[in-house]
């Protein structure tokens, strides 16, 4: 895809009030998968190769490969014929002293890559080793360099950053996006042991917000890596940050999802014939009858499941019931209609995510099933006697 069409997209996407996302991958399902959830565009990094070996995202730092070379075979075999209407952006080490870079570059774009990003970075090392490197010339700017030429190219830019003067280096270079890199991602069972706590990369990402509206208010302006690795660490950057206009994450897409659902499913087969009785699909299917009454099915389902979309009749379906008679058997045990015990349980259940968690009101309502905003804040007002936003403002006064 075209450098251009790229921004324009993007710009658009945050006109709408969505957020950039971008997913680093080596794997074709992965890219495919993140494609249909809505992702902007895929990095190609050699740290993901690792990954997808049970290695560590720190493999991609270690001489066991050329970076290069690795990214050009799994990307332009699995990820660019499978992906062929997304930007799909390389993951160069500029450091690499086997590549001519002028040259190199040239053929990352005739290979269908849409953009490079600095990655592995020389920008993760410090210490004693991070100064040996520097004195044998294999220092950051080499990375600036490499943006500098891909945006002569007209390619697209993802740059990492680690501090303010990366982050200036950078956007005179031409880079088209500034992503503060926040570390290793922490969490699951291959993740970085030392991190930053959120709020210590807010303050990071801050910094180096402040010094891209300074010089190119317009740019656009991501994080990656380090503590953000679930969407309420992103919603926290978000409330907390109203520069950042997206994320880009590895770890968190593909090996952290894929440790908890292998990990779970594997153990389910193995205990198929030992399930924990108190499971609610399990009482579906061998007969809700047999484990409790009508109601208490109805309304443990409505725990479970009160973020998406519930029908009434097809509860009663399972509970082998006519409609009408689930309908005046709930009235009667609870005092209300189900209609109406639905929406005061979603309304708890809001209030005490704003009691627990500083999230914007608009993001909020799909939380506890309302996808029209306006319905929820009417609902919210009518059982709690505040609107979300006046709720919320006196839960700011008491703290």
């Amino acid at each position: 895809m075209k450098r251009e069409q790229i921004l324009d997209n993007l710009k658009s996407q945050l006109k709408m009030g969505n957020h950039i996302i971008g997913v680093s991958t080596s794997a074709g399902i992965t890219a495919k998968y993140a494609k249909q959830g809505g992702a902007d565009f895929i990095l190609t990094l050699n740290s993901g190769k690792f990954r997808q070996m049970g290695r560590s995202s720190l493999a991609g730092f270690l001489p066991f490969c050329n970076s290069n070379d690795m990214v050009m075979d799994f990307a332009s075999r699995e990820i660019i014929p499978l992906v062929q209407d997304l930007p799909i952006i390389f993951g160069l080490n500029a450091t690499d002293p086997t590549k001519e870079m002028e040259t190199y570059i040239n053929e990352i774009k005739d290979m269908g890559f849409s953009g490079i990003n600095n990655y592995p970075t020389v920008g993760l090392l410090d210490g004693l080793f991070s100064e040996a490197l520097q004195e044998e010339g294999n220092a950051y700017l080499l990375e600036v360099e490499a943006i500098r030429i891909a945006r002569e190219r007209d390619m697209f830019t993802v740059a990492f950053v680690f501090d303010e003067i990366q982050a200036a280096q950078m956007i005179e270079a031409g880079a088209d996006v500034i992503c503060a890199h926040l570390g290793l991602t922490e969490g699951g069972l291959l993740g970085a042991k030392k991190v930053f706590s959120l709020e210590a990369a807010k303050v990071k990402a801050d910094k180096i917000f402040n010094i891209c509206n300074e010089l190119k208010p317009d740019l656009i302006k991501l994080v990656y890596g380090g503590p953000v690795k679930t969407p309420i660490d992103v919603q926290y950057m978000y409330s907390n940050n109203e520069d950042l206009m997206g994320y880009i994450g590895g770890s968190a897409f593909e090996r952290i999802p894929s440790e908890k659902s292998i990990t779970n499913i594997t153990k389910a087969f193995k205990g198929s014939g030992k399930l924990d009785e108190d499971d609610l699909m399990v009482k579906m299917l061998d007969g809700v009858t047999k484990h409790y009454d009508y109601v208490e099915f109805v309304k443990e389902y409505v725990a479970q499941n009160y973020m998406n979309d519930i029908s009434f009749l097809d509860l009663a379906k399972v509970a082998h019931v006519s409609r009408s008679y689930l309908s005046s058997l709930f009235k009667k045990k609870v005092g209300c209609s189900f209609q109406t015990h639905i929406v005061k349980f979603r309304m708890d259940k809001a209030a005490e995510i704003l009691d627990r968690e500083n999230i914007q009101c608009s993001e909020l309502a799909p939380l506890v099933g309302y996808q029209d905003y306006a319905q929820f804040s009417k609902m919210f007002k009518k059982y709690k006697g505040y609107s979300p936003k006046q709720y919320k403002s006196n839960l700011n006064t008491k703290r």
